[in-house]
């Protein structure tokens, strides 16, 4: 009797596009408790720090009042430690996956490796951006009532403000996306914390120890800097354009995931 051959049992097989890693690095975004921790801790931070500044401060003129100060830039106070919390979780989420194993899912699943980097960065990006909008605009409306019928009153209506507003959320959400290059590019979740906060929080008082005329030169396109000038509703001389430092933190956000797709190509998981 000759053998019984069959015909190969075959089906369709699955493309791996990029609107399915989008969706599976948004799975896996919300599927890990440090996510709506850090997010949470930041929503706290850029709400407590925010409104008790609206708050405590005294709209009267009984006291000094700070150059520059209105509703706008005392309720985005807190983003100046909001920032920390979004760099780490941008960290987290790809020095994270090295360090649980997880990449090599994420490598099999896909291949050509850098869909993976920019599926990451750009749900990251989306969400913290929302999040973090959605945040600074009602500490804003809540600080603002503080302000009613005195020279500190703001309104969304008002020239600039909705584009504060906005510039805050786009920056916190741009450090965040720093955080997600560092964690492929260092691979550690240490070392990639290290370098955020580094980065944020000392690399600025370093810069005062350069002559002035180096300094000057240097200090507006540093992330920070970039960043308040983002943030700032009145323009300041030591700092660049609202547009100008949106478009100097996209490119340091751009630097870091290029060096992260660069090593992520070049060697092993």
């Amino acid at each position: 009797m000759s053998a019984t051959t069959h015909p190969a049992v075959t089906g369709p097989r699955r493309v791996v596009t990029f609107p399915h890693v989008l969706r599976s690095e948004w799975i896996k975004l919300w599927s890990v408790r440090s996510t709506w921790f850090t997010l949470g801790l930041a929503v706290f931070l850029m709400m407590l720090i925010g409104v008790v500044a609206s708050l405590v401060f005294d709209p009267t003129g009984t006291t000094p009042a700070k150059a520059g100060t209105d509703g706008v830039s005392l309720s985005t106070n807190g983003a100046m430690l909001a920032q920390l919390c979004t760099g780490v979780l941008g960290v987290l989420i790809s020095a994270g996956e090295y360090g649980n194993g997880m990449i090599r899912s994420t490598m099999s699943a896909v291949p050509r490796r850098t869909p993976a980097l920019w599926a990451k960065a750009l749900v990251f990006l989306a969400v913290s951006f929302a999040v973090s909008g959605v945040t600074v605009l009602a500490t804003f409306l809540i600080g603002s009532t503080r302000f009613d019928g005195t020279a500190f009153a703001v309104s969304l209506s008002d020239p600039g403000v909705v584009r504060t507003l906005a510039g805050t959320a786009l920056y916190l959400a741009l450090v965040g996306v720093i955080g997600v290059g560092l964690g492929f590019l260092l691979r550690s979740v240490a070392g990639g914390v290290a370098v955020i906060a580094g980065v944020l929080f000392v690399v600025d008082s370093l810069t005062f120890l350069l002559p002035a005329s180096v300094a000057d030169a240097v200090i507006p396109y540093l992330p920070g800097h970039a960043g308040r000038a983002m943030m700032g509703l009145h323009g300041a001389s030591d700092l660049l354009s609202p547009a100008a430092g949106a478009g100097v933190l996209a490119a340091w956000a751009a630097l870091a995931l290029v060096g992260g797709a660069v090593r992520l190509t070049r060697t092993d998981v």
